[in-house]
């Protein structure tokens, strides 16, 4: 079973645009873990722009009431960033290749220029007890890299695929490279993830494609599905959409 973790970062930079309590980001995930999620993501970054350090503190003590659910931080492995992480202890840390201005993730590690920082942060990671995903671009060799570094998952990066019309000739050839990192992924032993402009159309797609895939990250798509119908609704859409 594929599962869902929803990002709410968009919720956070909703919050953020006035100085007011709401939308309550707590309410909110909680409402998402209720309808079905599997897990909660965010994506932290220094200047706080949606993601306060006081809502991983909260997330943290909610998520604990939650003990199926997963709680997964994402972020590029600074010495502030991996201070967080070892407070809060997800079950899983992501690590993103992100400039801190960055409106948005937009592509994978370079690993082998990196391994030499990487390496470390993941053993460091482990020892405390924390899964650790690297977020890649649709590359095997990418995936090989990382296996190396002795990390637990890659996260494929899926805006091209995303981005591209549902059966287009270019959605197909993404979809391709995605399925081939994928199979050399799983096939030296590492999870897979996915996540960046999937949506209830080009979800299923993806699934059939990787029936192995361990978990999808979607925060943008469900956030937009979810103000015309309701959080609890898009996530059950987007459960159903995972199903085989």
């Amino acid at each position: 079973m594929t599962k869902l973790s929803v990002n709410i970062n968009a919720v956070a930079y909703l919050r953020n645009r006035r100085d007011l309590p709401w939308p309550n980001l707590i309410r909110v995930a909680r409402a998402i873990v209720e309808a079905g999620a599997d897990g909660i993501t965010i994506h932290p970054r220094p200047d706080e722009r949606h993601i306060r350090l006081t809502d991983v503190a909260e997330l943290t003590a909610m998520l604990a009431s939650y003990p199926g659910v997963e709680f997964n931080i994402e972020g590029f492995p600074s010495r502030e960033f991996l201070d967080l992480v070892e407070r809060a202890r997800p079950q899983q840390v992501t690590l993103v290749p992100d400039d801190p201005s960055q409106a948005t993730s937009d592509h994978g590690w370079d690993v082998p220029p990196n391994a030499a920082m990487l390496r470390p942060v993941v053993a460091r990671l482990q020892a405390a007890g924390m899964r650790v995903s690297l977020f890649i671009d649709e590359d095997p060799a990418a995936a090989a890299a990382v296996a190396e570094l002795g990390a637990d998952r890659v996260e494929l990066y899926t805006a091209p695929y995303g981005g591209s019309p549902v059966g287009s000739l270019n959605a197909e050839a993404h979809l391709r490279r995605l399925v081939a990192t994928a199979q050399q992924a799983i096939a030296l032993g590492l999870g897979v993830d996915a996540g960046h402009d999937l949506t209830l159309e080009n979800l299923p797609p993806l699934k059939r494609a990787i029936p192995g895939l361990a978990e999808v990250s979607i925060g943008h798509a469900l956030t937009a599905d979810a103000l015309l119908v309701g959080f609890p609704e898009a996530v059950r859409l987007y459960k159903a959409a995972l199903r085989p």
